[in-house]
């Protein structure tokens, strides 16, 4: 059976991605990051989900001490939804982890590699999200070069593909493309600030929140929040 390392964030968008890549045929392995963000809530959904799912989970702990962001520190403001004026203002939000997925991608290329696996999936997305630049389309095609001039796999010409799926999908798509799926929505987290039950107010909650309403599905974490 073909391999895929998937980046399992503990979210929607990363669950749905995992449930795709099952779908595909692919032998998932999961890989997600303990990086000094916020709370652990994320990581302790993203092992429930790979656990529901009977996929191996590989925890990798990295350390980013110059921060830069409101979700590596606590003393920078996590902004409120669409009514902080990002979005009219085409402003990359302050929750932007400077380099984030060139890190996560390197990291999983560096684990596909040495495991054979074929591809990589990730669940970026560019529509009804904040703008950040490592989710949106040219920052994936230059990464694809590059992995295929960095690494002895490419070098060789066993290329390992970088798989987006939900790139050009909507909120909603991606909801019911998941719930077709059979992902367990109950399992995910996508709040910001953590804590017990999600903030209602964050960009990640907004558009959770009106991706389920716009979808026609109540949101069955609800449930467990």
């Amino acid at each position: 059976m073909k391999k895929a390392v998937v980046l399992l964030s503990g979210g929607l968008d990363s669950a749905v991605t995992l449930y795709t890549a099952k779908k595909q045929g692919y032998d998932c392995r999961c890989l997600s990051f303990d990086y000094g963000q916020r709370h652990r809530r994320e990581l302790r959904a993203a092992k429930s989900i790979a656990c529901f799912a009977g996929c191996a989970l590989q925890a990798v702990k990295i350390s980013l001490p110059w921060k830069g962001s409101a979700l590596l520190d606590s003393k920078i403001k996590v902004p409120e939804s669409r009514l902080t004026g990002y979005a009219a203002a085409k402003k990359i939000p302050s929750t932007y982890v400077p380099a984030r997925n060139i890190i996560f991608l390197s990291f999983a290329l560096s684990y596909a590699e040495a495991t054979g696996a074929e591809a990589i999936f990730i669940g970026a997305h560019c529509q009804d999200y904040s703008g950040y630049p490592d989710c949106r389309p040219d920052f994936f095609r230059a990464f694809r070069k590059m992995a295929l001039r960095g690494t002895k796999a490419g070098v060789e010409k066993k290329k390992i593909e970088i798989k987006a799926p939900l790139l050009n999908k909507s909120k909603v798509q991606i909801i019911k493309s998941g719930r077709q799926l059979g992902v367990p929505f109950a399992l995910t987290w996508s709040c910001y600030r953590g804590g017990i039950k999600p903030c209602g107010a964050c960009d990640s909650c907004f558009y959770r929140a009106r991706g389920f309403a716009q979808a026609g599905i109540k949101d069955p974490a609800e449930k467990v929040m």
